[in-house]
């Protein structure tokens, strides 16, 4: 399917035809992940693939959004927060595969010093790098037949205890893909428009 197609054929589907994806499938998903882009190459993502009835059932738990059990399976889609930590190294990967060779930057702008971030400005750095990775999943498993609803209203405490998560695992998105039981019609969207403040 052509990238544009598989856009603008998305959508969030809840309801699920009670049918198992195979792991070549779980597996090309999860490599659409892999290759998401990364601020400073940290690649946080990591994912708990649920695909158990009980492992669904006990996510299931975790949200208001019951139909996730229905799903093939449920991507428990994380940040690992010690990623950051690996930052460094991650940038000097960079520096050795020739990424900034013939690049336009001025290492000594001050905006080219990285900030201090507190704990929860991490999180949300990281967590922001998962979404990326989330949304690979997401138009591939369009690209495969497959549909896809991002869960965010999820109990974060109750879904680390459930699944025996680390603390440094931070859960972000709960992701349930299966073989689309619904055929929605394309929601509602802003005109082009609106979503230029200005063009200078």
């Amino acid at each position: 399917m052509e990238l544009s197609d598989v856009i603008a054929s998305r959508r969030s589907i809840r309801k699920f035809r009670d049918e198992d994806i195979s792991a070549d499938t779980v597996r090309l998903l999860l490599d659409a992940a892999r290759l998401a882009p990364s601020g400073s190459n940290v690649q946080p993502a990591r994912f708990v693939v649920a695909q158990s009835p009980a492992a669904k059932e006990a996510l299931g738990r975790c949200t208001p959004y019951k139909f996730i059990v229905k799903a093939a399976v449920v991507f428990v889609c994380c940040a690992d927060l010690t990623a950051m930590t690996a930052r460094e190294g991650r940038i000097g990967e960079l520096l050795k595969e020739g990424v900034f060779e013939g690049v336009d930057i001025d290492m000594n702008d001050p905006a080219a010093v990285s900030p201090v971030m507190d704990e929860e400005a991490v999180k949300a750095y990281l967590s922001m790098n998962v979404a990326i990775a989330v949304e690979h999943i997401v138009l591939k498993a369009v690209d495969l037949g497959l549909g896809s609803c991002w869960l965010g209203r999820f109990d974060r405490r109750k879904v680390k205890m459930e699944l025996a998560l680390d603390e440094n695992v931070h859960p972000v998105v709960l992701l349930p893909v299966g073989y689309p039981d619904q055929s929605p019609k394309a929601r509602p969207r802003v005109a082009l428009d609106k979503l230029v403040l200005k063009t200078i």
